[in-house]
């Protein structure tokens, strides 16, 4: 009796996603990609993002088993051409006419929700977990209202409306996944988007005041009578820089603070078949120290400890994200399984080429 009970309290317990890699390991992977992709003047590019995928879901493991990569340098490689010769084409028309530049704008900003569509179907459906792949079900006219209309509402609104689109966009593309043919279901509440975004906010509003009142009184002790020298102007000039890059990094800790906290209220907020729960409980702290540390160390070793900041972030996001399976685990499994979608390794139409969106 008491091994069914705990047996069952941990089929219901919540099971945190482990990452296995290494920076080690990914340096030796990450290092031929550049070579190669150098050497072959970017062609090899294709080939390198398998690679890495491949790495990275294969150690990104959750109840004891790994994600499986399945795209081929080729699907990748054949998208990225047809896009490279649309916008090759694109130029040729702008510079034999204005005129064409108007169209072949209005027909791009018409194949981007198409494009988007594309990309999102093409990443889920050569994803795997337990031999079962992914995949995607939404429209090209869900991703203009979710990602394009949304995100135009978030500048246009100066960021007032950002929850709003946040939900469109998480709903758009979590509403529309499938595992095996399974759905996932998520509907974050906008009143705790909001709540999100009350510290980011404060944020840009208190980086837009310092900017301000420092450069009220950089004007006020400026010294007057046009007798500035080449030093006061230079000190100006590096105080106004100063304050622009300070401005800079509030915002960009602004902006990674609202993305950690979507990131738990969407996934806290996501089943998947109705009953699995999942969750994440990024830190907002940690994830933007872990993200700008990582910009600052790449840089400064100029670009050689790229692969352990992608491990870093890699490993620290997913061991933060877990999910608790309503049932017995082989059991639920089973039948996800025996409902996988039919989507075959063979995958190489139209449908099944990375565009790159």
């Amino acid at each position: 009796m008491d091994n069914r009970v705990s047996a069952g309290a941990a089929a219901n317990a919540f099971e945190r996603a482990r990452f296995t890699g290494t920076a080690s390991e990914y340096f030796g992977i990450w290092i031929v990609n550049v070579l190669l992709t150098i050497v072959t003047l970017g062609i090899y590019s294709a080939w390198a993002k398998v690679r890495r995928n491949r790495y990275f879901y294969g150690n990104t493991v959750l109840l004891g088993r790994s994600f499986e990569y399945h795209a081929t340098g080729m699907q990748i490689f054949i998208g990225r051409l047809i896009v490279f010769a649309f916008l090759v084409v694109v130029n040729i028309l702008a510079a034999i006419h204005p005129l064409f530049s108007l169209v072949t704008t209005i027909l791009v900003l018409i194949a981007l929700p198409w494009l988007i569509v594309r990309g999102i179907r093409f990443n889920a459906r050569v994803t795997s977990y337990r031999n079962v792949r992914f995949d995607f079900t939404g429209s090209a006219g869900g991703a203009f209202v979710s990602v394009m209309l949304g995100s135009l509402v978030a500048v246009l609104s100066l960021g007032l409306l950002a929850p709003f689109a946040s939900r469109w966009l998480n709903r758009y593309i979590f509403n529309n996944l499938r595992y095996g043919n399974r759905p996932f279901q998520t509907d974050p509440k906008v009143g705790a988007l909001y709540g999100a975004l009350l510290v980011p906010a404060l944020m840009v509003v208190l980086g837009a005041v310092m900017l301000v009142g420092s450069l009220v009184l950089m004007l006020v002790a400026a010294p007057s009578g046009g007798s500035d020298s080449m030093e006061d102007v230079a000190l100006t000039m590096g105080a106004i820089y100063l304050s622009f890059f300070g401005l800079f990094i509030i915002y960009g800790l602004a902006g990674l603070f609202y993305r950690a906290a979507v990131h738990n209220i969407v996934w806290s907020s996501t089943q998947v078949d109705g009953r699995h729960v999942l969750r994440s409980d990024l830190s907002r702290a940690r994830y933007a120290w872990i993200a700008i540390s990582n910009v600052v160390v790449t840089i400064l070793t100029l670009g050689l400890m790229r692969p352990w900041a992608a491990v870093r972030l890699a490993r620290y996001v997913t061991e933060h994200t877990a999910i608790r399976i309503e049932g017995e685990i082989g059991e639920v499994f089973t039948q996800f399984e025996a409902s996988g979608t039919a989507v075959g390794s063979e995958y190489m139409s139209m449908e099944g080429l990375d565009f790159g969106f």
